[in-house]
């Protein structure tokens, strides 16, 4: 019998700008003390930042582009086998993946201190989307780690 409790997933909703769940989701990991309104500034800023530049590009495509660059398809797990205990390498499930790509993609553009939130979000995504940046290397060590602990995959259950 599992320990855990039943997850309840909410339903999607959309935001009002861009009728996205991604920018959604977004708004609601930036939010901060439940100001929903200033997390919208920061991202609907940070968004139509990403469309500036020397060639026209959807700034959706720019944000979707940046998360499946950042999404982890692997990660490790601790599992206590005999005493021991192993960093067994498993599969992330789509909705993990892309929670641990938002909070990834928070947490780094808030570390980049000096200059506004909506800026440093802006500058994040593009990185995340060109392939480089502090949110793509956290994902990179994370499929490292477990590509070193692959000798242990026959302890997943």
């Amino acid at each position: 019998m599992s320990r855990r409790k039943r997850v309840i997933h909410k339903e999607v909703k959309q935001d009002l700008r861009y009728a996205n769940p991604l920018v959604a989701r977004l708004i609601t990991s930036v939010m901060r003390d439940g100001k929903r309104s200033i997390a919208e500034k920061i991202v609907y800023t940070a968004i139509e930042t990403t469309r500036s530049g020397a060639e026209v590009v959807d700034p959706l495509d720019v944000l979707t582009k940046a998360i499946e660059n950042i999404r982890p398809r692997l990660e490790v797990k601790s599992r206590r086998v005999g005493g021991a205990t192993y960093q067994v390498p498993m599969e992330v499930a789509m909705d993990r993946s892309l929670a641990l790509a938002m909070r990834w993609l928070v947490t780094f553009a808030a570390k980049r201190k000096g200059i506004p939130m909506a800026k440093a979000l802006a500058n994040e995504l593009k990185d995340a989307a060109a392939g480089q940046g502090a949110a793509i290397k956290k994902r990179d060590d994370l499929h490292k780690m477990a590509q070193a602990n692959r000798a242990f995959a026959h302890f997943r259950w």
